[in-house]
């Protein structure tokens, strides 16, 4: 793993800025930008927001502290490094990393805008190769960056133990965030590809997440994949999806290849050419929808 003069290099994209905006940051989904925007104007899901992050926030870094490994230059330098590589792709400062024991394939980001902390679960670790790990950590890196983490703490508490204490404040704030927050997740996909600067790489991550099995691995095949949910997409179970925090994998890997032909991404990788952003996302709001009816009406008007 390579050495990176990180200060230099983040002054050095600190010039690279479009009317106030930096340049990376111009990868977000314009779906999940309005809805944010629109939040400040949900009362139940700013309330929701307040009192859960105030109570919470310390305790889950309190229990992350006792409980997992943080990753530094000395302490998992395997993962450290990945992470500042994928900073330095990002142009924003190192994330604080933890490695958790558990053998579920998982990752996610807890805390506020200013004190955040990602979360990698040990089966990743073991499971997936460097770029692989890139992808994984790129995209919650993303949801640092693009000021998901306050939300995105909220969704995961008041699905669980917090729910106790904020029952009248679960059923709208639920509903809303978890129809932002499948739209924040196309966000932080973008900002992992851009971290890993593979398709390969990022499409395994989702086939190895959806299998499991390391004695399968290298007997996936993503086309196949993409095959068998095309079959179940005139099926009444395709409603769940509206009711989940994330868009099925396939979607996404969908929605991932259209970004790879973005004249943002090209540009990243040193290639010419390529997709307007406009286009992206309105191709990647028909990917994404759940009822053929949201196409024209919905899901372009969150954008």
């Amino acid at each position: 793993m390579g050495d990176f003069d990180f200060q230099g290099y983040v002054s050095q994209r600190e010039q690279k800025v479009y009317g106030g905006v930096e340049e990376e940051s111009r990868y977000a989904y314009a779906a999940d930008v309005a809805m944010l925007k629109t939040f400040r104007r949900l009362k139940p899901v700013e309330l929701a927001a307040a009192a859960v992050v105030r109570t919470y926030k310390n305790v889950l870094r309190n229990q992350y502290l006792g409980t997992t490994m943080r990753v530094g230059p000395k302490q998992v330098p395997r993962i450290y490094h990945l992470a500042e590589e994928c900073a330095v792709s990002l142009g924003v400062p190192v994330p604080t990393v933890y490695v958790a024991n558990s053998p579920y394939m998982n990752a996610y980001t807890f805390g506020t805008d200013d004190e955040s902390f990602i979360v990698v679960h040990s089966k990743l670790v073991d499971d997936f190769s460097d770029d692989e790990l890139k992808f994984v950590i790129g995209h919650e890196t993303g949801h640092v960056q693009n000021k998901h983490v306050v939300y995105g703490t909220v969704l995961h508490l008041i699905k669980t133990n917090a729910a106790i204490f904020l029952r009248w404040l679960v059923p709208p704030a639920e509903l809303a965030l978890s129809a932002w927050y499948r739209r924040a997740e196309i966000t932080c996909d973008r900002a992992g590809l851009l971290c890993t600067k593979d398709i390969g790489a990022a499409s395994r991550t989702f086939l190895k997440l959806a299998c499991g099995s390391q004695k399968l691995y290298d007997q996936l095949d993503v086309e196949s994949y993409i095959e068998q949910f095309e079959e179940g997409k005139e099926g009444l179970g395709r409603f769940s999806e509206a009711f989940a925090s994330h868009p099925y994998l396939p979607k996404r890997i969908q929605a991932l290849r259209v970004f790879a032909e973005s004249a943002l991404y090209r540009d990243a990788i040193g290639e010419d050419g390529g997709l307007s952003m406009s286009e992206v996302d309105r191709r990647t709001s028909e990917i994404i929808q759940i009822l053929d009816g949201a196409k024209g009406s919905r899901e372009k008007g969150e954008q």
